[in-house]
């Protein structure tokens, strides 16, 4: 049949004969590729570090749906993910981007690179006039009315009405389904939760699930006169999910951001069923494209500050269950977005690292140095450890122990702000008083060498430093503005930091080389030099000395920041403060790691197993982390059931390979020790004697062997990557992600 209708094509007339319809947004591989590495000098240049893990999970061929969070800097993101997938998995992403961010810079490179513009109804929406209010938010929380409302003129079917966020905690949105008249409408859903119910009520019985304590109160409040809202207008989106579906059916790769937005919150947003949408819609028109989705994590160290450092973690790929796409195609749509939805937050929770507030956060940062003190992590391991204790502390955080711990490190965090100090240069604190003036003299030198090559560089680029900042502040307190979401807009500063760069900067260096071709290099060029030459002299002398302020300025600040501890240790009162801290901070060592050893085999089931250890190919080196399916139970996103896919899905487990092939017991070159004990003569830490790493429980069944053979491939793919990126000169990782230790 199809060979006949092709014969029938060609006969037909030229005019007559149907055309291939056009992509939407098409890909063009080399601006794909310059703009690319383009952008990698400057992403280079802005991040200090930037490493990936677990890259070779990503398919080298076929659909892929990539779903990166969280969304902490803006266009960075993209930009950072883009090429990591490049460089490192050899793949080409079409990123999903808001509508109204089309424009100038950001929207040229987007169509660079294939993008594909996405509407969002929280930017298209418009404070209205009036206040709402429910009027009987127990029996029909569905019906909102207004005082002073036109909702038949300002308002439509299938739009949405926001509420104000208030203190940081975001606004509530639901779709509209009906306008029954000005001053009264129907909404999809009621909403739902403490806050919302607050607002449209004015009433205070209510508790954290938006519960009403008296229900003989069917009304708001007496005298309450409603809230202000926003009304956004109904945005179709077809054309944007068919790019999306006709790019992934031929094979190629999207990436989307599913929180729906940027933001600086410490924990992920519920994600947008979008996301869902997409990967059901194009295996409902393709069932057999073999789509894939790819978890990654965008995990940053300080996000908004330049030479700062950031993680990029793909997580194990999963499909999409038949009956899932079953069920979409059979207009039951609610159900199988849901529980795609939560497929995709429990992928996502297992290459990110969450906590409820940014005080929690730097406990669990504080944590993870206590019990891994002495130990020289890699970047990407500092993450996964920080995942580890955020998973933990979440579980247990109504056990007393957690409680109180968290109570120290919070005082003990304190302290050393107090103090002006880091939890690392307390170490000066060992040291003799002459050697403590020795060092602090010698560094003081040290500091006025570098500031030699440091300070022209500073001077020449200094206007685009105190521009940049300047104009990255404002840009954050206007999206602060505009948000709902945001907590300070530091997810902003970075994106405005690289795009006025990009555009001062050569605009400063242009200055300079005019001048410096004007006065013929200030005089010292010689006669038979053309000035154009002196020009393009001056276009490669001025950014080479400031690229050497750049690298000397990198080992002074670290330098700097090592002086203060060090006078301070001068200092009788102020020596004995840091002597008292010290101590404490060896207490809360034992502490810490006291509690984790107690409450991690609950957690895990072969918590004694599976520590980092020492690489036993090479002693005293870089540590190894083997493979996470042996610390948690290997349920994949896939086995998931809507109705047990709640917040703790964060303890669920994350697959990932052994970092080399040498820390598995069954290759290692020395037998793992028998001892189960929770405490060795090491302090139980991280990488002590009494934390081998096992092999394979049973080799005496199948899956035993399918078992055993799913890890040494893993584990020779993850071999495989190091020692390609060895042989391209790839460079070492830092111990720390928090600060520089110099000692």
């Amino acid at each position: 049949m199809s060979e006949v209708k092709s014969k029938e094509a060609q006969n037909m007339p030229p005019d007559s004969q149907v055309k291939p319809e056009k992509e939407l947004y098409p890909m063009s591989n080399w601006k794909y590729d310059a703009f690319g590495w383009v952008m990698s000098i400057i992403i280079d240049l802005f991040f200090r570090e930037v490493s990936h893990r677990g890259a070779w999970y990503v398919p080298k061929k076929g659909p892929v749906l990539f779903i990166a969070a969280p969304h902490h800097n803006q266009f960075v993101d993209g930009i950072t993910l883009q090429r990591t997938l490049r460089n490192e998995a050899g793949r080409r992403v079409s990123l999903l981007i808001a509508q109204k961010s089309v424009h100038g810079f950001v929207g040229w490179g987007s169509r660079q690179t294939g993008s594909v513009p996405v509407g969002r109804a929280q930017d298209s929406a418009k404070p209205a006039k009036g206040l709402i209010y429910l009027p009987d938010p127990i029996n029909n929380p569905n019906i909102i009315r207004g005082i002073g409302t036109d909702f038949e003129k300002e308002a439509e079917v299938g739009g949405m009405i926001f509420l104000p966020s208030v203190k940081g905690r975001s606004g509530s949105s639901v779709d509209i389904a009906e306008i029954i008249g000005p001053e009264e409408i129907r909404t999809k859903r009621a909403f739902s939760g403490q806050l919302p119910m607050q607002q449209l009520t004015g009433r205070d019985d209510i508790d954290q699930d938006g519960k009403f304590a008296n229900k003989d109160v069917k009304g708001p409040k007496d005298g309450y006169k409603g809230t202000k809202y926003k009304l956004a207008p109904h945005i179709d989106q077809t054309q944007v999910y068919q790019a999306v579906f006709d790019r992934l059916k031929s094979g190629g790769c999207v990436g989307i951001f599913p929180e729906g937005g940027s933001h600086d919150r410490t924990e992920l947003l519920p994600l947008k069923a979008g996301v869902a949408i997409m990967a059901l819609g194009t295996l409902a028109q393709d069932p057999d494209c073999g789509l894939t989705i790819v978890p990654v994590g965008m995990n940053y160290f300080h996000a908004h500050k330049f030479r700062s450092r950031a993680v990029v973690e793909f997580g194990a790929p999963f499909e999409v269950p038949n009956d899932l796409v079953h069920k979409y195609s059979n207009n039951e749509r609610r159900e199988a977005i849901g529980r795609l939805l939560d497929m995709c937050t429990v992928a996502l929770n297992t290459v990110t690292v969450s906590s409820p507030d940014y005080d929690t956060l730097m406990c669990i940062q504080t944590a993870r140095r206590l019990y891994t003190t002495g130990k020289k992590l890699p970047l990407t391991h500092v993450v996964e450890l920080n995942r580890k204790l955020s998973k933990g502390f979440s579980k247990f955080k109504d056990d007393p122990r957690i409680i109180k711990l968290l109570e120290n490190l919070h005082n003990y965090n304190k302290e050393l702000r107090y103090l002006g100090i880091k939890d690392h240069q307390l170490e000066s604190a060992k040291r003799s008083l002459p050697k403590v003036i020795w060092l602090l003299i010698s560094r003081v030198v040290q500091l006025l060498v570098l500031s030699i090559g440091v300070i022209p560089g500073l001077i020449l680029f200094s206007p685009v430093f105190v521009t940049t900042k300047y104009i990255s502040i404002q840009k954050a307190k206007t999206a602060l503005a505009g948000s709902t979401v945001k907590i300070a807009g530091r997810d902003v500063m970075a994106t405005w930091k690289i795009m006025v760069a990009i555009f001062l900067a050569p605009a400063v260096y242009n200055f300079y080389c005019i001048i410096f071709a004007y006065t013929r290099g200030w005089g010292y060029a010689p006669d038979w030099l053309r000035w154009w030459a002196v020009f393009i002299i001056g276009w490669i002398i001025f950014p080479l000395i400031t690229f050497a302020a750049l690298r000397f300025g990198e080992i002074g600040m670290d330098i700097a920041k090592s002086l203060r501890p060090l006078v301070l240790a001068l200092s009788p009162t102020s020596s004995y403060s840091i002597q008292r801290l010290r101590q404490r901070r060896v207490e809360l060592t034992n502490e810490v790691v006291t509690v984790i050893n107690d409450l991690g085999p609950d957690m895990y089931d072969d918590f004694e197993r599976s520590r980092m250890v020492k690489d036993p190919v090479f002693p005293g080196g870089a540590t190894s982390i083997p493979d996470l399916a042996s610390m948690d139970a290997p349920e994949s996103p896939t086995m998931l059931s809507r109705k047990n896919t709640t917040a703790s899905s964060r303890a669920l487990p994350r697959n990932e390979s052994f970092s080399n092939i040498g820390s598995i017991a069954m290759f290692a070159t020395r037998p793992p020790s028998r001892s189960r004990s929770r405490s060795s003569s090491s302090g139980g830490g991280f990488g002590s004697g009494g934390f081998p790493v096992s092999g394979f429980t049973t080799l005496d069944s199948k899956e035993g062997f399918d078992e055993a053979t799913s890890k040494i491939r893993q584990a020779m793919q993850e071999r495989g990557q190091m020692r390609r990126r060895k042989s391209g000169g790839g460079g070492g990782h830092f111990s720390d992600a928090e600060s520089d230790k110099t000692d």
